[in-house]
């Protein structure tokens, strides 16, 4: 097949319906720029026998050609040719001009290389649609050609002309070059003025190029791990292309750009998603195949990026796609972690946190740059100086260390256009290394460079010490103050009128860890660019805005002032400036009302007399637009966490409701499903349209149409069984069982807890039957995973309760198979990729008015999962979406929960709750010291509300058992639950907050359409 391909000259695979660009390009010896075609005599000739042959092949052709008509196949004038041998001494000189056509210079190489000549040198020239190009060429022994050959070679580069219509791959954009002559312009887009080929022979082509010369192996034995490296690498080439031209485009149109600022990006695997987004993933499957190789087996072979730890950093990915996608010119900014926060193992039932080794065989997806670093500045002490009478501030800091970028491709579904995640690595000092070393304090050089280096080890360090909390600290000012140098060195490449600034960037904060752009960014312009104060507030205002997660108080950062005069003494006394400022407005408002004053001030003076900065209050009185991310949180944040704020300035306050990108968490992750609903729906253009999931309500009764629906998730759900096997070592035998599945960060108010208790009464309800009432169970698998914070106690005892109950439930053989209970250990996005589209039931059961938003339960609806869970976050809107008989609502509501809380002391637990817990605390489940805490924290205070909720919860799931048994009543459910998730795609997430809040223009990419 391989050898058919190589004599059809690449012909490529069928181009499936949609794809972005042609599915063939460039045959050998193409795309080749100056360095190939120059100075490489020899190089790139095929053995004289071979040589002979093509020579005579393309002068016989010559002369059948030779009285063809003087129109080339586009019905343009042929290109005027001319052979010299007597221009130079050592060369004969090609002259070729005419009109140009992408892939031209290409083609006039790939000739002279069958013609057996060898390009000395070349000058490659024209303008306006022309060409003029001129090539020194000598044959295989070094001499000019022979006189007598002259005028058969010119007929075979005038066929080669002629019949030359277009290219075999899409055309590139040809973009403005800054500084560039209009000749030199015109010279780089000619020689590389189409794509890389994506037909299966070029990509088997590119892949072991890369094995060889990128790797260094040899192409004739390589394992897995190196053939998805070089596959990586492969796919990689394709994004730079498409990168280069996006950041180039977008530089030439100078828009208002976005910069998106978070913690955490939880990408996921990188090549699925590529392949998947460029449209060449059949193409490469069989690529890989006929060189030996399994696409799934190298896809396991990449380790998820450790980027993040929830869904906060898996919001940020998903708007990452979202904005590639819409094509808006976006770039992420965060930070390159060198082991992510942790890998969670359980060793006998209990958390234990490893690094997470992710980066040991490299990351293929990113590209170093090594002339992109920033000095970041720590500690030391501000002087005060005069310059022209005006009052200067400088930062003289005691610690330094640099910042290194990182630059990974993000590409969009269904365009040309891929953006930037920049992330930043911390790196010692280079003066201060140098100057160590060359005095001979080596020790001290080391040293420097470990801390250094441990600025971007670990996301989240544990803050109990004093040193974890500094760590953090610095963290944050790290990545904040890199990012906003970059942005600002972009912006002075381009304008020098500071009044245009706001016209060309937008920041958005996620969550409080970036809030310290504020103060750095005041930084910048005050005291390196000479703004007053002012006008840098100003500047500011207008370009600074701030998403909330939270309200959770504890969530909510604050510093203590000691620690930041300490680490960050410049920033501490703006923040002071910004506070005074703000708090005398507020004063010329309300008076003396000093109680209400204080209720808005930034720093914040504890009990114990210790001062806090408030980090959410100085980003929201900062930013142009505060948003919370589901209108339930929205509401709680106006009216309760910044209730304050809201009462003077309402119209900074919005909601915009989260989503998911619905390419990874649908089309890709569930390829069946997404093929069913392509075939109903009769196209694909649901991917980037949701709302066109609606339709499919229309056939959510269809017998016919449910029984496939019914073949698509028992498909999806034997895999996810498979997966969870193997991670846990747990055998599932009962594959009829309900799949029923809580993953998400283990914390208190998320009630993983109150998922146990009604694990233990279902366990001890079965226990307690007779065979026969047993025979009428509706088995489960009940699944649990998440990590729990390093210094987070009860999170980590509820983990281990999961385990306990687990071994006791696994090995009860009057239980059998009718209920399993497994924790899945080191849940990432891989393993949700697989897991979720199996799930049958998903709980999201947090305490109404804890939850932002969630977007687990957004990836689990639009796989067709129901939801059992409260009226917390996003469910409601899920709700009103879906339809709350498409879901297993209960639990206390929101605008009750605080006076349940006051009266909870009073409250009479179900007898079953109390009888729950009692088997815990008797120590039923072994270990009753170790969860003495838990249950504790349930019988007292039970500030989340576990005993209110518990009767209710068990009676929906009776429910949720009842509707199970009726499969048409379940399947029809399900199909609603994905035909109504239209509105949680992040795209329509992110073109609200465009339209809101950012204000910035589309930059698609133009498609050249030869």
């Amino acid at each position: 097949m391989q050898a058919q391909r190589a004599l059809a000259g690449g012909v490529a695979a069928p181009l499936r319906q949609g794809s972005r660009r042609a599915g063939v390009g460039l045959t050998s010896g193409q795309r080749c720029g100056l360095g190939a075609l120059v100075g490489r005599s020899g190089a790139r000739a095929a053995p004289a026998a071979r040589r002979h042959g093509l020579l005579v092949a393309a002068v016989a052709e010559a002369e059948r050609s030779s009285n063809t008509s003087t129109q080339d196949s586009t019905g343009g004038a042929v290109a005027a040719v001319t052979m010299d041998n007597q221009a130079d001494p050592s060369s004969t000189v090609i002259k070729v001009a005419g009109a140009n056509r992408p892939g031209l210079l290409s083609s006039l190489t790939s000739t002279f290389t069958d013609l057996g000549l060898d390009v000395v040198r070349a000058e490659i020239g024209g303008k306006g649609g022309t060409f003029r190009d001129t090539f020194w060429v000598t044959t295989m022994e070094r001499t000019k050609v022979p006189e007598s050959d002259l005028e058969t070679m010119k007929n075979a580069i005038e066929v080669t002309l002629a019949s030359f219509a277009k290219p075999s791959t899409a055309v590139r954009p040809k973009l403005t070059v800054p500084g560039a002559s209009e000749d030199r312009q015109e010279l780089l887009h000619t020689l590389m003025d189409t794509y890389v080929k994506n037909d299966v022979l070029s990509i088997q082509q590119s892949i072991v190029n890369h094995v060889e010369y990128t790797m260094a192996r040899s192409r004739y034995k390589f394992d897995d791990l190196e053939a998805y490296m070089a596959t990586a690498y492969s796919v990689r080439d394709r994004l730079i292309e498409e990168w280069n031209d996006t950041q180039t485009y977008i530089k030439e149109m100078d828009p208002k750009r976005v910069y998106y600022l978070s913690m955490e990006f939880l990408m996921g695997r990188s090549l699925l998603n590529a392949l998947y987004n460029l449209d060449i993933k059949d193409q490469y499957t069989e690529a890989i195949t006929e060189l030996g190789y399994k696409l799934e087996t190298l896809v396991e072979k990449e380790r998820d990026a450790a980027l993040g730890n929830g869904g906060l950093g898996r919001l940020a990915a998903c708007f990452l796609d979202s904005m590639a996608t819409l094509n808006l010119p976006a770039w992420g900014y965060g930070i390159r972690y060198q082991y992510g926060m942790f890998r969670q193992v359980l060793v006998d039932g209990f958390q234990h946190e490893q690094p997470d080794y992710w980066l040991n065989f490299g990351n293929p997806w990113e590209l170093e740059r090594l002339n992109v670093a920033y000095p970041i500045s720590f500690y030391g002490h501000v002087s005060v100086h005069d310059e022209g009478g005006r009052q200067v501030f400088r930062w003289n800091p005691g610690e330094t260390v640099t910042a290194m970028a990182y630059d990974n491709p993000i590409p969009g579904f269904g365009t040309n256009n891929t953006i930037n995640l920049r992330l930043w690595a911390a790196k010692p000092d280079r003066e201060f290394d140098l100057q160590a070393f060359n005095t001979g304090d080596y020790v001290q050089a080391i040293l420097s460079k470990q801390r250094a280096e441990t600025l971007s080890s670990v996301l989240y360090p544990d803050d109990r010490t004093y040193e974890g909390k500094e760590l953090r600290l610095k963290q944050q000012h790290f990545f904040v103050s890199a990012t906003v140098q970059d942005v600002v060195r972009r912006y002075k490449e381009a304008h020098t009128d500071w009044d245009e600034f706001p016209d060309k960037v937008a920041f958005q904060m996620n969550d409080t860890h970036p809030t310290l752009l504020v103060p750095e960014l005041m930084r910048i312009l005050m005291d390196q660019e000479r703004l007053g104060w002012t006008k840098a507030w100003e500047l500011v205002n207008k370009t600074c805005n701030f998403t909330n997660h939270t309200v959770l108080p504890e969530a909510l950062e604050k510093w203590p002032v000691a620690m930041m005069e300490k680490l960050l003494p410049r920033h501490m006394q703006i923040i002071y400036d910004i506070n005074w400022r703000f708090l005398q407005q507020m004063r010329q408002r309300f008076g003396d009302d000093w109680a209400r004053i204080a209720k808005l001030s930034i720093i914040e003076e504890t009990a114990t007399g210790e001062k806090t900065v408030r980090m959410a209050y100085l980003a929201v009185i900062a930013s142009k637009c505060v948003n919370g991310v589901a209108k339930i949180h929205s509401d709680i944040l106006k009216h309760d966490v910044f209730g304050p704020f809201y009462d003077i300035s309402p119209e900074k306050f919005q909601n915009k409701t989260n989503g998911v990108t619905p390419r990874r968490w649908l089309a890709f992750c569930n390829p069946p499903l997404r093929e069913l609903i392509t075939e109903t729906l009769s196209n694909e253009r649901w991917i980037n349209d949701t709302d066109r999931l609606k339709d499919l309500r229309a056939h959510a009764e269809d017998p016919a149409f449910q029984q496939r629906w019914q073949e698509v998730k028992r498909t999806a759900k034997s895999k996810s069984i498979a997966l969870i096997e193997r991670l846990t070592g747990v055998p599932l035998p009962n594959k009829d069982a309900m799949l029923d599945v809580q993953v998400k960060r283990i914390h208190e108010y998320k009630r993983q807890l109150l998922n146990v208790l009604g694990i233990i009464h279902r366990y001890d309800r079965i226990k307690h039957m007779s065979p026969a009432e047993r025979q009428n169970v509706v088995p489960r698998i009940c699944v649990i995973g998440g990590k729990a914070a390093p210094g987070y106690e009860m999170a980590k005892r509820i983990i281990k309760l999961v385990s306990a109950v687990a071994d006791k439930v696994n090995n009860d053989p009057d239980i059998g198979d009718r209920l399993k209970v497994v924790f899945v250990p080191d849940y990432n996005v891989s393993v949700a990729e697989t897991i979720i589209p199996g799930t049958e039931l998903s709980q999201h059961i947090s305490t109404a008015g804890t939850e932002a938003s969630g977007t687990g339960n957004m990836k689990f609806a639009m796989n067709g999962a129901l939801i059992i869970g409260t009226m917390d976050g996003a469910n409601i809107e899920i709700a009103e979406e879906i339809g709350q008989d498409n879901m297993f609502i209960f639990g206390a509501l929101a605008d009750r929960v605080p006076q349940l809380r006051k009266e909870r002391a009073q409250f009479k637990p179900d007898d079953r709750f109390l009888h729950v817990v009692n088997m815990i605390r008797t120590g039923q489940f072994g270990w009753a010291d170790y969860f003495h805490p838990l249950v504790d924290s349930i019988t007292y205070s039970d500030y989340y509300l576990l005993a209110n909720d518990f009767a209710n919860y068990v009676a929906t799931q009776d429910r949720v058992d009842k509707v199970y048994r009726d499969k048409a009543a379940w399947t029809k459910m399900s199909i609603m639950s994905t035909a109504g998730s239209g509105f949680f795609s992040s795209d329509r997430t992110i073109a609200d907050y465009n339209k809101d809040i950012w204000g910035s223009e589309p930059c698609p990419v133009p498609v050249m359409d030869e």
